[in-house]
């Protein structure tokens, strides 16, 4: 079997930046190679959250699946897109009475992947504990996928770092999202799992996490509350491509921009 390359992408922030990777994504994908697509959506609709519309711009521009976070249930209509849609994820530590699904097992024709999305608990809402829940899922799904991958959303570096190491050797591919800073750890663990503590942002340059730097400026000058406008500036989006041999392992992770 050749060579497989899976891309990773950070949190999308806003129509703009769902548009721009629906421009750009397919392309890219024919000249770099790339296998599998994941995403985080879960701010791609205008104010945060994820809408239908943006949603199908990610899915149909070259996305495979779409991880969310603490966002997911922003919109209103995110319920019913959730419960339309396996290849949307919401986090999978959420109550189970939550609609739509924390994993997701697709299969590309070449391979099966596992994808799993949690919430950290650190400096964000109580939900389960992420390290059982994801426990629980390898357990109910071995055997049925080829490369799994997890995307933490998370605001701790600490608690993705941890979680990273605890699940070196058992997932595949482990990347941290949420914080829409772009780490420069990317690296092959000790068991050789793949793994970076924050992909970044596919979002607006000279913004603040995505939004008109002026905003976050005049919060921090005023304490006062202030209107989160997405940046006008261009887009560039932000992530990561790790390549698997011919096992399925991984061998190389690589931050991209573009």
């Amino acid at each position: 079997m050749s060579e497989t390359k899976i891309l990773l992408l950070g949190d999308v922030v806003g129509p703009e930046a769902a548009k721009y990777l629906n421009k750009k994504l397919w392309n890219l994908r024919k000249n770099i190679g790339i296998d599998f697509v994941v995403a985080n959506g879960e701010n791609c609709a205008k104010g945060n959250g994820i809408d239908a519309e943006n949603a199908d711009l990610l899915l149909s521009g070259g996305c495979d699946i779409l991880t969310t976070g603490n966002h997911v249930f922003k919109k209103i209509e995110a319920k019913n897109l959730l419960e339309d849609s396996k290849d949307i994820l919401r986090p999978a530590n959420y109550p189970s009475s939550a609609p739509g699904f924390g994993y997701a097992i697709k299969s590309t024709g070449k391979l099966t992947y596992l994808v799993i999305n949690v919430l950290g608990t650190v400096m964000m809402d109580p939900l389960d504990n992420p390290i059982r829940t994801i426990e629980n899922i390898l357990k109910e799904t071995s055997g049925k996928y080829d490369v799994s991958i997890l995307d933490i959303h998370a605001e701790a570096t600490s608690e993705k770092n941890a979680m990273g190491l605890y699940f070196d050797g058992k997932i595949d591919i482990i990347v941290g999202t949420h914080t829409h800073i772009q780490t420069a750890d990317e690296r092959i663990l000790p068991n050789g799992t793949a793994y970076i503590t924050d992909l970044g942002m596919c979002g607006p340059i000279n913004s603040v996490l995505g939004v008109k730097p002026e905003c976050i400026i005049e919060k921090l000058k005023t304490n006062m509350p202030v209107r989160f406008d997405i940046s006008n500036n261009p887009i560039e989006a932000r992530g990561l491509i790790v390549w698997l041999d011919a096992n399925n392992k991984p061998t190389r992770a690589d931050r991209l921009v573009f």
